[in-house]
């Protein structure tokens, strides 16, 4: 699989702000104690640890394909005993059929070539018991205020690294066709946003990706597909900044969600 961001520093904080709060709400009323969790592209582990807390003493396994992720989302685990990391293929997890109760694989279908395959690998792991839980972004459908040009330069770009490099960038709306494409009958579809706008969060945001578009392997991408120069990387970069300093500044990104079974 490759990963259109790669894993530079900007990245990494992306994801490890993220909780079951803000990210898998959807999935909080199917989480209990004694539950078994696989998290598939577990990134630095803060969603992965915080579901183990939540389904203590039931363990829970997070797996990513990059081996130095993995070692800072053990770092993150600390000395918590329900919980650990290894490194995994979506498409093949090294584990028995119907071992886990539930699945669960956050921004991660966007990123791969044949997410339907994916899917059908999460519902072996599941069995026809387990629930298999996916959330997904779908930057067909960001909006944001106010509308500086370089922003609309920014999504244009977005998109075509991502296609260009590693997957479907609308993947929120088409989460429930990639499942029932995958064989499960029992899918239950939902949607929610993230939203930036407090003067804190428009930083953090928008200081994200004012270094993203520069330093992290997204800028190579971008350069490499001929969909953008240094020039313009400055401009978008600059363009996040100005954005985040402004005080009706405002960012929503939907994402689709879906619990399936077989």
């Amino acid at each position: 699989m490759a990963y259109a961001h790669g894993h530079h520093e900007s990245v990494l904080r992306s994801h490890a702000a993220r909780t079951v709060a803000d990210s898998a709400a959807y999935l909080v009323s199917s989480l209990s104690a004694g539950v078994r969790i696989l998290d598939v592209g577990a990134g630095p582990g803060t969603i992965t640890v915080d579901l183990a807390d939540r389904v203590f003493p039931g363990e829970v396994v997070g797996v990513d394909a990059a081996a130095d992720v993995v070692e800072v989302a053990r770092a993150t685990a600390g000395d918590r005993t329900n919980v650990e990391f290894r490194t995994g293929d979506a498409y093949a997890l090294d584990v028995p059929d119907g071992s886990f109760d539930i699945v669960h694989a956050h921004q991660v279908l966007q990123h791969l070539a044949r997410p339907v395959d994916a899917l059908r690998e999460f519902r072996r792991v599941a069995g026809t018991d387990g629930l298999v839980a996916v959330r997904d972004v779908d930057y067909g459908g960001v909006i944001w205020h106010p509308r500086i040009p370089a922003l609309d330069e920014w999504l244009a770009i977005y998109h075509g690294v991502h296609r260009g490099v590693s997957g479907e960038p609308d993947a929120g709306r088409v989460l429930k066709a990639w499942a029932r494409q995958a064989g499960f009958t029992r899918i239950e579809a939902s949607a929610s946003v993230w939203v930036f706008d407090s003067p804190d969060r428009r930083t953090w945001w928008g200081g994200m990706w004012a270094d993203r578009v520069l330093a992290s392997a997204f800028a190579g991408h971008a350069k490499r597909l001929g969909l953008a120069d240094d020039e313009t990387l400055q401009r978008i970069s600059d363009a996040w900044r100005e954005w985040a300093a402004d005080a009706d500044g405002w960012i929503l990104l939907p994402h689709g969600e879906v619990l399936a079974r077989s």
